[in-house]
């Protein structure tokens, strides 16, 4: 029998979804179940957005669309790019793509050749070694205890670039909810500006999603040399409640954009016509829906952090967007419960879900086997139960 290709040795299924198929199964056996695991923002967009849909079903052309988007919604992205203080781009420095992820699949097929390197932050949102690994690249991760709020510093950065070809940066952070201040960017864009040789790519899909007014920054806004290698990743899966229309886009130079549009000919070729009437109108429509959820999910980051530092012993850096918290919760670990020693964190997970049916995703699928993902995105009812839950099996560790 013919054998697959030997980079499938190296693809792994997400860790992610993992945990959260495992708890459908259990709430399907009858379970009681809360999940704190998958980043699903569980809003829907507003009525507009499925009005614009329906009104692009009636007049389906039937016809293939463009490689690179169609000029409205390259339009509407490029004023959603200048709400957050990214001007002088044009058409010509988009494309679009089937969500983030395919875009940030590309971008890597785009800029990396196997023996690369590319280096980020851990933790790390875990697509991003997965895609490093399938293509052969050398990931570097750098790591960001609790210790020093999970943020990068400007020398480690400085030490981790002579060599690197791509410097991928997640801000807001998943699966942190970590948010840098202008001034921790402007200091880390100094550091880019030293190393002319590197591709750098902000995936910046919660820019919308950003607490206690401290704001959406970015390398470029800091240093506007830097926009000649500099690459922007959105979406409208976060901030728009739209996770499975699946609409991503980029941001960068002509050249890369053009090699993203090459790649969607070969890939996908168009992002269909109906998925592009209801980004347009998300992007361009009213915006209360995503204001609202983003007031809504600070006041859950409020409750969630409230009561992880009510727990002896759990560390958790205040996240400032997003919708994520992640607790070091490593002083659980050579403890027992209900007679089950917890080793780590994947110990601490299964142990939680078997014993109070709460559903966290373990920081190892992040590259922080201290600690775990907290995804605070579950219905309102249910965010205090959860936490209790966690409160509970902690005063319960022997």
């Amino acid at each position: 029998m013919p054998h697959l290709a030997a980079r499938m040795s190296r693809a792994k299924p997400s860790a992610i979804m993992l945990v959260a198929e495992k708890a459908k199964q259990l709430k399907a056996a009858g379970r009681d179940i809360i999940s704190f695991s998958i980043g699903v923002p569980n809003f829907l967009p507003g009525d507009h957005v499925y009005a614009a849909a329906r009104d692009a079903l009636t007049k389906d052309s039937g016809q293939y669309g463009s490689n690179r988007g169609p000029d409205a919604l390259l339009d509407a992205f490029l004023a959603h790019l200048e709400g957050s203080g990214l001007t002088g781009y044009t058409r010509r420095n988009l494309a679009t793509g089937i969500g983030a992820k395919h875009v940030l699949y590309n971008l890597a097929e785009a800029l990396l050749d196997p023996g690369d390197t590319i280096v980020f932050p851990a933790p790390y949102w875990t697509t991003y070694l997965d895609i490093a690994d399938i293509l052969g690249a050398v990931a570097k991760p750098l790591p960001c205890p609790s210790s020093q709020q999970y943020k990068l510093t400007p020398a480690q950065l400085d030490a981790a670039l002579p060599g690197a070809k791509v410097f991928l940066f997640n801000n807001p952070s998943n699966p942190t909810g970590m948010v840098y201040t202008k001034d921790e960017i402007a200091a880390l864009a100094d550091v880019l500006v030293k190393h002319p040789d590197v591709w750098i790519v902000c995936d910046d899909i919660y820019n919308r999603m950003v607490f206690d007014g401290v704001g959406y920054h970015n390398v470029v806004n800091a240093r506007p040399e830097l926009r000649d290698r500099t690459i922007h990743v959105d979406s409208i899966s976060k901030t728009y409640g739209m996770p499975g229309w699946r609409v991503g886009f980029v941001a960068g130079p002509e050249s890369v954009a053009q090699a993203m549009v090459t790649l969607n000919s070969n890939h996908i070729t168009n992002v269909p016509e109906v998925v592009n009437a209801a980004a347009i109108a998300a992007l361009t429509g009213p915006q209360d829906v995503p204001e609202s959820k983003n007031r809504e999910f600070q006041g859950k980051r409020d409750q969630v952090v409230a009561a992880l530092e009510a727990i002896p012993g759990v560390v958790c850096p205040r996240p400032q967007g997003a919708f994520y918290a992640f607790p070091d919760i490593s002083c659980a670990f050579g403890k027992s419960h209900a007679g089950k020693t917890i080793a780590n964190d994947v110990d601490f997970c299964n142990a939680l879900l078997e014993a109070k049916g709460v559903a966290c995703v373990p920081g190892s699928a992040f590259g922080e086997p201290r600690a775990l993902r907290i995804s605070y995105t579950c219905p309102t009812a249910q965010l205090a139960p959860g936490l209790a839950r966690i409160q509970e099996f902690f005063a319960e560790l022997a």
